[in-house]
């Protein structure tokens, strides 16, 4: 199978971290990860063989969604920080872990922003590697859903779910992309496609979310569990229940999910927000569940942050879901 190159405006940088050797048990993120060199995957793959994919590390720097937003800007950062909150971190993963860069947004250019990443994303996905994407505002949900309606797996038929951790909908009706829209942005894109949108969220904050949004849910069939009844029973059989019903997940991580005490360097801090613990079993029963095709992070605001405290939490969901 050919592969071609991602579309990328920032190549990978050089990571760094700690040293304690060369060895592996001394090995940390900032020495297994490699640039990533696009290439054929063989026949007797790695999901074949029974390991586990290689994971391809690829920024979006945005913002201009959480400006459209009217929300505090700085997510366009957000890739950087979660790297360099990676890289001292002890690598005890079974699998290859690559970085293809960054796809940077120009000014206001979202949309072209976003069609470029979502080039990007579906020649790693179609080279059969899982891609990470490292936001960015929540826009960048949009130019995932682009890379994966744009590969060849779900061109042929695969159902996709999305599930979404995230205190809000982010189904607003507005003029203009925006970070607060890609969600109807990817229903109305399905319609368009002749499929229907698999969408669920963990997280909801009830006083965040308009009677508007609220309807516009369900007139979409959107399955949520409000942020009030995330107890990890609870969680575990919603997301339990969605995994059932798809082929594969698309899972995206908005940080503003968690508590302002645990995320404060968010676009939009949560008052109320799902424990860690939580989000972070969820992380596991998404990757044990062997459906995991595609995932990202969402709204990292390093200039608002408290000892990179919410980049740190970033990089542990990271490292947890690709154990």
């Amino acid at each position: 199978m050919a592969t071609s190159a991602p579309t990328i405006d920032v190549p990978p940088q050089p990571w760094t971290g700690r040293f304690d050797g060369d060895s592996p048990e001394h090995r940390r993120w900032w020495q297994a990860v490699s640039p990533y060199v696009p290439r054929a995957i063989p026949a007797s793959s790695a999901a074949t063989a029974g390991r586990p994919r290689a994971a391809v590390l690829l920024g979006f720097g945005s913002d201009e969604g959480v400006r459209r937003n009217k929300g505090r800007a700085g997510a366009a950062a957000g890739p950087a920080a979660i790297r360099a909150a990676l890289g001292p971190l002890a690598f005890h993963l079974h699998r290859e872990v690559h970085d293809a860069g960054d796809v940077t947004v120009a000014g206001q250019s979202l949309e072209a922003g976003q069609a470029r990443a979502g080039l990007a994303i579906t020649s790693l996905l179609d080279a059969g590697v899982l891609p990470v994407v490292l936001g960015g505002g929540h826009e960048t949900a949009f130019a995932s859903y682009l890379g994966m309606a744009g590969s060849q797996a779900v061109r042929e038929g695969l159902r996709v779910g999305v599930l979404n951790l995230d205190a809000h909908f982010d189904l607003r009706d507005e003029p203009a992309p925006s970070s607060g829209t890609p969600f109807l942005q990817m229903a109305r894109a399905e319609t368009a496609a002749g499929r229907e949108l698999k969408y669920a969220v963990v997280g909801i904050s009830e006083p965040g979310n308009t009677r508007a949004l609220f309807r516009t849910a369900a007139e979409l069939g959107v399955d949520y569990l409000l942020d009030e009844d995330c107890s990890a029973e609870n969680t575990h059989t919603f997301v339990a229940a969605f995994l059932a019903h798809v082929d594969a997940l698309y899972l995206t991580i908005d940080l503003d999910v968690l508590p302002a005490s645990v995320a404060p360097g968010v676009s939009a801090p949560a008052a109320y927000g799902v424990p860690l613990q939580v989000i972070s079993a969820v992380c596991r029963q998404v990757a044990a569940s062997g459906k995991l095709l595609h995932v990202d992070v969402a709204e990292l605001n390093p200039g608002f942050d408290i000892d990179g405290r919410t980049a740190k939490v970033a990089a542990r969901l990271v490292n947890t879901l690709l154990l």
